[in-house]
């Protein structure tokens, strides 16, 4: 049995993930949600780093918080960030989230006045590169 996602939960989650943040340098703050099959949520804030690269992204860690915790299939992810435009995840986590999510996972986005967007993984990330192309 798969999960069903109960966005405001997810949100809320994200939302609560943001305000932990370390973004000294960019000062955008992110937070996300996962949702896995099993019905655990995992949320995540990003973490930068004065060596731009090492950087993490929220999406990504709450997919580590739930890999490590033996969680492996994504159903759903909420991500809340600062701006403008709800802002969708980048190319790199869509390419992540693909890893542990089939095309048809919902992915939603909002930005601090509440504007959404949502859009399945497979419209964020058409042609995903997986172990199909191994």
């Amino acid at each position: 049995m798969t999960a069903t996602p109960d966005w405001e939960k997810l949100f809320a989650a994200a939302g609560k993930a943001r305000q932990r943040a370390y973004a000294p340098y960019s000062k955008f703050c992110v937070g996300a949600a996962a949702l896995m099959a099993d019905g655990a949520v995992f949320a995540g804030c990003n973490m930068e780093n004065a060596s731009y690269g090492l950087s993490v992204c929220a999406e990504r860690h709450a997919l580590a918080g739930a890999i490590g915790a033996g969680s492996q299939k994504l159903v759903a992810m909420a991500v809340v960030a600062d701006g403008t435009e709800p802002c969708p995840p980048c190319g790199v986590c869509r390419q992540v989230m693909a890893e542990f999510g089939p095309a048809s996972t919902e992915v939603r986005f909002r930005n601090g006045a509440g504007e959404e967007r949502s859009h399945t993984l497979g419209e964020l990330l058409p042609h995903a590169f997986g172990p199909g192309f191994l």
